[in-house]
Order: structure tokens, then sequence, then C-alpha cells
């Protein structure tokens, strides 16, 4: 056995697998940057107040529109439609987390891979 305790010429197959390997990861990170590409075009709809105020968001996490019924605009509760506001664009940033999970999920089996989304 050559010093190292590997045959001479290392492991049998190590090379092929190891370039097995590399062209799977690279398939995977293509399909990584693909699915986010189609993610961050995504557009994520929610409502608050019984849909008094509606909020769209983009999977970049971009505010796209906010839109209000004109009964929820009250000058003299101004409070409430600040929070009305705030619950429903949270809610649309949830749902771009749960929706970019999802695919995440999809595209990796189900493995939680730190630092992927």
């Amino acid at each position: 056995m050559a010093k190292g305790g590997f045959p001479r010429g290392g492991m049998p197959g190590g090379a092929a697998n190891m370039n097995q390997m590399l062209k799977q990861a690279k398939k995977m990170q293509e399909q990584m940057m693909k699915m986010q590409e189609e993610m961050e075009e995504k557009v994520y709809e929610t409502t608050a107040g019984g849909g008094a105020v509606s909020v769209k968001v983009n999977g970049k996490r971009e505010i796209q529109k906010i839109s209000l019924k004109p009964e929820v605009v009250d000058p003299d509760d101004i409070e409430m439609l600040e929070d009305l506001i705030t619950a429903a664009v949270n809610e649309a940033l949830r749902k771009v987390d749960e929706g970019s999970a999802d695919e995440m999920s999809k595209l990796t089996g189900g493995l939680n891979i730190p630092g992927l989304f």
C-alpha cells in the first residue's frame, strides 16, 4: 500500500464519483438560480380587516401595491388604519417566506441546508 493507506493510484472510482458530485452540485445550483428568479417574479396578495386593506408584495419582498377601501379611512382613527396596513404587509411577507421555503424544499428534497433562503 502506498503511504497514507490508499492503494497506488488513489481510491478506485474516486475521480469519477467526484466528477459526478460536481455535476450534480452544478445542476442543483442552476436549478436554484432559476427557481429564485421565478420566485422573485411571483406576486403575493393578502388582506386585513375583512378586505379593507389589501397588499401585494413580490418575491423580492418589495411592496407592489397597497389598496384601501374608502370606508376604512377615518381621520379620527388613524391608528386602526396603521394597524391594518402593518398586519397586511406582515402577512404578505410571511407568504413570500412560505413560498420560498416550499419551493426550496422541492429542490432540496426536504433537506434543511443552512444559508439557502
